[in-house]
């Protein structure tokens, strides 16, 4: 008996380290110190020694049930691009730059070329992120999950001068709310997904064709999450005072846009102030998923959401398509109890 017959192949490890050393060589950063295969990732202070007073700031969360539809389509090369936008996302939504990210793939069993197929996306997360790779660990879980399942998640560590943190603490009355378009359903309420479009959960539903989506069904659910570090950081560049931010992620609108208020401060949005990406609409009907529930659930096509005051509303819509992302004014705050208005 040998570890391999238990179910874990160690020799399978190795060959998935090396193919995915390319992808990681892509995203080191000068502030890395060593290479991969280490039992640490090492990252010099140098990045932020010349900041008055640096705040680390981290953020961990994985893809969800979204792996399910990647190991469905057998596609595996953007599902680690969710993983590090879902981290990177939420440092940047504080006013951080992320530094580096470290992954965790856990899997039934060990294939080398799928394994660096994950890394790969991760990588090009990374990349997306100007963020470093600096490790990571693949865990072949035998008896656990099934072999050909996986799961993905990971966590990032980011820097921000505490004078450039994004806190809420100055909103007021009158500002204006900016919200960049999503590129879909990102990474949050693919329970919902797969029960409305269970019957359609297979290599041959999920590749079908819709012209409403203009690209197959699988295409559109999987689309990567959208990473908004390069739009945060262009604001920044161009003198505009981020006053909140809010990434929306799961709990949709309802949840997320609160956590950037300060107490007496209410947001009013429009919905109709932009157009909701076809996929939301094919879901709520296919569902007969109430409206209420979509934007309790999902983005409804608006990832990151910052509040700018007036003045700088056209100067912080300019440097957001600078970036390449897709601005829309969706609302203001109003003074009043801390929460959210769709109208």
């Amino acid at each position: 008996m040998d570890y391999k017959n238990a179910g874990v192949d160690i020799e399978a490890g190795y060959k998935s380290v090396e193919l995915m050393k390319k992808y990681v060589q892509g995203t080191m950063r000068p502030e890395v110190m060593g290479g991969l295969g280490g039992f640490s990732g090492a990252f010099s202070a140098a990045a932020f020694k010349d900041m008055e007073d640096p705040v680390l700031l981290s953020g961990t969360d994985g893809c969800g049930t979204k792996v399910k539809l990647a190991i469905i389509m057998d596609k595996h090369d953007t599902i680690g691009i969710d993983a590090v936008a879902m981290c990177v996302n939420d440092i940047a939504c504080a006013g951080g730059e992320p530094l580096f990210f470290l992954d965790y793939i856990a899997c039934g069993k060990n294939y080398p070329e799928k394994i660096a197929e994950i890394v790969k996306g991760v990588a090009e997360g990374c990349l997306q992120s100007e963020a470093a790779l600096i490790g990571g660990e693949t865990a072949e879980h035998p008896g656990l999950m099934p072999e050909e399942d996986y799961d993905l998640a990971g966590f990032a560590v980011g820097v921000c001068d505490r004078k450039d943190m994004i806190t809420g603490e100055h909103l007021k009355a009158g500002d204006v709310l900016i919200g960049m378009a999503s590129t879909g359903v990102h990474s949050n309420g693919f329970s919902l997904v797969r029960k409305v479009f269970e019957k359609e959960l297979t290599r041959e539903g999920l590749n079908t064709y819709y012209d409403e989506l203009g690209k197959t069904l699988g295409e559109a659910l999987l689309m990567p999450t959208r990473i908004y570090v390069k739009a945060l950081k262009s604001l920044k560049k161009a003198g505009v005072t981020v006053k909140a931010c809010s990434h929306i992620t799961g709990g949709g609108f309802q949840e997320n846009v609160p956590r950037m208020l300060k107490e007496g401060t209410h947001a009013v949005i429009k919905k109709d102030s932009y157009e909701v990406p076809a996929i939301f609409k094919m879901l709520a009907k296919k569902g007969d998923i109430a409206e209420d529930m979509m934007y309790n659930t999902y983005n409804m096509g608006i990832g990151m959401i910052v509040a700018v005051d007036p003045a700088d509303a056209e100067k912080a819509m300019e440097a957001i398509r600078a970036a390449g992302d897709t601005p829309y004014v969706i609302g203001s705050i109003e003074d009043g109890e801390k929460g959210v208005t769709l109208c």
